[in-house]
């Protein structure tokens, strides 16, 4: 059972409703660029730590590689809000930090200083952040430390690792981006790869053309974004979704398609690569943030300045 959080609220901004939000959790190091003061945390210890970030809590922290990427969020959020008022399902924000709330107030006015829409924030002194998602019903958890997302998705809460990457992003669209196999899809198809090899998973897709693919740790997220955009009309959708995947689109891409229109979900547009590198079409999307579990892919991502969720297939 996931252990229980105190959770210091935001008077700043309205808090969302606590059934039909959808949570995202951030950490305090995906949201903000804070690797000098990790650095000094590890280095010269807690105290230290604090007493810098005291000493310099009207002093913002720089953008991190979430923080476009929240900053669209909340441009949904009042777009959806100006179609209906009423609207309860809204993003919802959790900010976790790691570190106590000592020196969160540099923090908190960080969130203020960007004018960022958060709702509540957690400091943990230390804890595991995992061991509270499901007690806050998270969706989506962002961080910067891959044993906490190897956690997370042990857990079965959708969590990516982020890659600090200085980017510019599209102010008037939430442009988000998923692999298919082992990210939106399940990896099934892996072990047929592994011993058989790519004619073998060819034949084996062409067999299950009619069953759908199963599920992948990002499918729930990528469902919610689907249900958001049909409050909108097509011609003024703030949220436009992408499919980037190295499956081909003659042998393989059937099942995909097919998959799709079973779960109901209608992807803007989709890319079937066929094996090729990804670095040159994402950077003709731009997306908020792009989730792959291929470290190469990762990597060919960066290289093109994109920001990346790294979905840990590979948690020891």
């Amino acid at each position: 059972m996931d252990d229980k959080i105190e959770v210091i609220l935001n008077t700043e901004v309205k808090q969302k409703d606590p059934i039909k939000a959808v949570t995202i959790a951030i950490s305090a190091r995906a949201l903000f660029d804070m690797e000098e003061e990790h650095e000094l945390f590890f280095t010269e210890g807690q105290e230290e730590y604090i007493n810098y970030q005291i000493s310099n809590e009207d002093i913002p922290l720089k953008e991190g590689i979430v923080l476009p990427f929240i900053r669209a969020v909340n441009m949904v959020n009042k777009r959806l809000l100006e179609l209906n008022p009423e609207e309860k399902q809204l993003f919802e924000i959790l900010l976790l930090s790691t570190h106590s709330a000592e020196g969160g107030v540099r923090i908190i006015n960080s969130v203020n200083y960007y004018g960022l829409d958060i709702s509540k924030f957690c400091f943990l002194n230390g804890k595991d952040p995992s061991k509270y998602l499901r007690s806050q019903n998270v969706m989506l958890f962002l961080s910067a430390c891959e044993t906490s997302v190897c956690n997370a998705l042990k857990r079965g809460i959708p969590a990516a690792l982020t890659i600090h990457q200085e980017y510019a992003a599209s102010k008037e669209q939430l442009r988000v981006a998923f692999d298919g196999d082992s990210v939106l899809f399940s990896d099934e198809t892996d072990a047929v790869y592994r011993e058989k090899g790519l004619e073998e998973v060819v034949k084996y897709e062409k067999n299950m053309e009619h069953v759908p693919i199963g599920e992948g740790p990002l499918k729930k997220f990528a469902m919610i974004l689907g249900e958001m955009k049909k409050k909108f009309h097509p011609e003024d959708d703030p949220i436009c979704t992408y499919l980037v995947t190295a499956r081909s689109g003659n042998d393989m891409g059937i099942r995909v398609i097919k998959t799709l229109r079973e779960w109901g979900l209608k992807i803007d547009e989709a890319f079937f690569m066929a094996g090729a590198p990804k670095g040159p079409i994402l950077y003709q999307i731009q997306p908020h943030i792009f989730f792959d579990d291929n470290s190469d892919n990762i990597n060919g991502a960066r290289e093109f300045g994109v920001p990346t969720g790294h979905v840990l297939s590979v948690c020891n």
